[in-house]
């Protein structure tokens, strides 16, 4: 044994260890990609060393790899001082300058709920249904509701467009769901023990719900207060029943519900209790109120009998009762919104439906779909108008006065900002106006909480606090406004997080992970055979447009499996066990620090049961000593020199053990093992 001091505290450690070994016995992790324990010194040093584990020893000029410095007597070691730790970073940004690839996939990255989209697709190509959903409600409480009714921002992302179509990633995840639901047992994620502690979440939607669902997960007390009858906010009252029939939105609620979640109905706060109550009684709050006012349309004669708010005409028309027979409808608007109420006008019996919009179709933020069927059953779209004037006769709407519109240059947002064409009206007799062009929350109840110019409540974009302590806010109700349901949920589960943090007294604080990304074009996926959208299934419009029945039943298995077979897997399949991105995020290392030439190889599979992508190597040699040890000769090797050497099979191929150590070994997911 030998006497060594390590980051001030003094030990005994055994002679020939090394300061990696010792540092361990000590509980100091010290981090390291190209060392494992069963190999000796002189082959660490044969192959090198990735330079990450470097530690400062008293008396020696330069930093010494830990990996490899045996220990000796007298030996003072530091491991975390700032040359120690600005070493640690410049050694991981420069592994990272050469290491290409995707991190996470495309899909994952535009979803606001941040769902492991190509993890799910990929579970149900495999059959693996039930872990396929239990992956979908780690992110997302209410997956039978939001695969129906979510403009799926992820398909935006999704690359097999540059072969020919996205994957219909929303669709497949109402087939997990209605699977499950189906057998009648939907799974929740397991209760945690109980905390102590007490959560009220203001607000029965999808951001309210999903924050009770994560809360109580973590073993906290939680009871949702909601000012509507039912639980479900605008999944309830402001999507319509052909889209989301309340059975399915039930059942999600009632599976929150025996998680052990408390739900108050009819309570208005303000009115019933106050947000003082709440926080006097709870040691946290959650503001998830959502946005149940509409916007006004801002021209002489909205205060007509006759003018509806687009929610507030979605809430009272309930789905099943026709109360617009024979009248003749205008929607004004171009969202998903707009084209809800559409669609219901139509079912409710009108005798014409009007859709009216500034700018033109292309333009609409509508989905193409929802535009596309609502166009199916009926409704008229009188693109590049703009109402000037709601006419009226004995108090009540007797017709529409139009502005005819053009686009001019850009706006902002990057739109062709429509301009009057001068001169040009027209006219068109109506009985009902329909305002579907925004919406903004009731905060009534809510004075204490600091707002918005707009009304919204202002929260830390990060951690969700507000200017109120032990009050958090999300969803449409806070910073920007009404977004889509599946930003409420990716919110709530960041809230979660954050109110957990805060109950345990930890400080909140929040990085954005460290990730490797690329980009790519049509010409990397020139080779792949073409696979064309499964579409899923739809009434004929003659038919679905005479009630208010689901619209369609979904994927069958068959068709869902060899839909999510369409999946490209751009995310890396080893991101989970990637100890060069553990490190990166841990150091802060910067993936552009430095730039120059990249390396763009293909992947191979010339390893058997091994795929192997060279530009995720850092070669750091693991793969090659363990092939060494174990099969007594060398499959794998260097080859080349200086920037362009990489690992590969370099001769003895036909004795390859198929063992798969190689891919087990490997820090980066440069080695993945496809054989079981």
């Amino acid at each position: 044994m030998v006497d060594i001091t390590i980051n001030n505290i003094k030990m005994s450690a055994p002679e020939g260890a090394t300061i990696l070994e010792a540092a361990r016995d000590l509980g100091i992790q010290i981090p390291t990609l190209c060392h494992l324990d069963l190999h000796d010194i002189k082959m660490v040093n044969k192959v090198g060393t990735c330079r990450v584990c470097m530690g400062e020893v008293e008396g020696r000029r330069n930093l010494l790899p830990a990996c490899s410095t045996t220990v000796t007597s007298g030996m003072v070691i530091y491991t975390n001082t700032e040359r120690v730790l600005h070493n640690r970073k410049t050694a991981l940004e420069l592994l990272l300058s050469n290491h290409s690839g995707d991190c996470r996939p495309p899909c994952t990255l535009n979803c606001p709920g941040q769902t492991d989209c190509q993890g799910y697709v990929g579970l149900i190509a495999n059959g693996a249904y039930d872990e396929a959903y239990e992956l979908v409600k780690e992110k997302i409480p209410l997956p039978a509701s939001i695969g129906r009714v979510c403009p799926h921002p992820c398909e935006e992302a999704c690359r097999r467009q540059l072969i020919e179509e996205p994957v219909s990633i929303m669709a497949l995840k109402q087939f997990v769901s209605d699977a499950q639901h189906a057998r009648g047992d939907i799974f929740t994620a397991q209760v945690q023990p109980s905390t102590g502690k007490s959560v009220a979440v203001i607000g029965g939607g999808p951001g309210g719900l999903s924050a009770a669902y994560f809360l109580r997960a973590k073993g906290h007390d939680v009871t949702v207060y909601d000012a509507m009858p039912f639980m479900g906010g605008m999944l309830r009252y402001g999507i319509p029943e052909y889209r989301l029939p309340k059975k399915i939105l039930q059942e999600e609620i009632d599976a929150i519900e025996k998680m052990g979640v408390k739900m108050k109905n009819n309570v208005r706060i303000g009115q019933n209790i106050t947000l003082d109550e709440l926080r006097k009684t709870n040691d946290s709050v959650v503001i998830a109120i959502g946005a149940w006012a509409s916007t006004g349309l801002g021209c002489p004669g909205e205060d007509l009998d006759g003018v509806h708010g687009g929610i507030e005409f979605l809430w009272n028309i309930s789905g099943v009762t026709p109360k617009l027979l024979r009248r003749r409808v205008a929607i004004v608007g171009g969202g998903n919104t707009a084209m809800d109420a559409c669609r219901t006008a139509v079912r409710s019996g009108a005798l014409a439906v009007y859709n009216i919009y500034r700018r033109t179709r292309d333009e609409m933020p509508a989905e193409e779909t929802e535009i596309a069927e609502a166009e199916e059953e009926g409704v008229i779209f009188r693109n590049l108008t703009n109402p000037i004037e709601v006419v009226g006769k004995n108090g009540k709407v007797k017709s529409l006065r139009l502005q005819i519109m053009e686009l001019g240059e850009p706006d902002e947002s990057g739109r062709r900002r429509p301009v009057p064409v001068k001169g040009k009206e027209e006219t068109i007799d109506v009985d009902i106006v329909i305002m579907a062009i925004g919406q903004k929350p009731v905060t009534t109840g809510f004075d204490a909480v600091e707002h918005t110019k707009y009304d919204t409540i202002i929260a830390d974009e990060f951690t969700f606090r507000t200017n109120i302590e032990g009050v958090f806010a999300v969803g449409d109700a806070a910073n920007r406004g009404a977004d889509i349901a599946v930003t409420a949920i990716g919110e709530a589960g960041k809230a979660a997080e954050m109110v957990d943090k805060y109950l345990d007294g930890e400080t909140l604080a929040v990085r954005a992970p460290i990730l490797v990304k690329t980009e790519k074009t049509a010409e990397d996926f020139a080779d792949r055979e073409k696979q064309p959208r499964i579409k899923a299934p739809c009434r004929p419009a003659e038919r679905r447009k005479r009630d208010f029945n689901e619209i369609g039943p979904g994927f069958s298995e068959e068709e869902a499996r060899r839909e999510a077979s369409r999946c490209l897997e751009c995310g890396c399949l080893d991101y989970f066990e990637c100890k060069l991105i553990d490190y990166a995020n841990f150091y802060q290392a910067r993936t552009e620090k430095y730039g120059g030439t990249v390396h763009s190889r293909a992947a191979k599979d010339d390893i058997p049961g091994v795929l192997r992508a060279p530009d995720k190597c850092i070669l750091c040699g693991l793969c090659v000593r363990l092939c060494e040890e174990s099969v007594g000769e060398g499959i794998l090797g260097f080859v080349g020199r200086g920037f362009d050497t990489c690992v590969q099979p370099c001769g003895g191929g036909d004795v390859c053990a198929d063992c798969g150590k190689c891919a087990e070994v490997c820090p980066t997911g440069a080695l993945i093992k496809t054989s079981v």
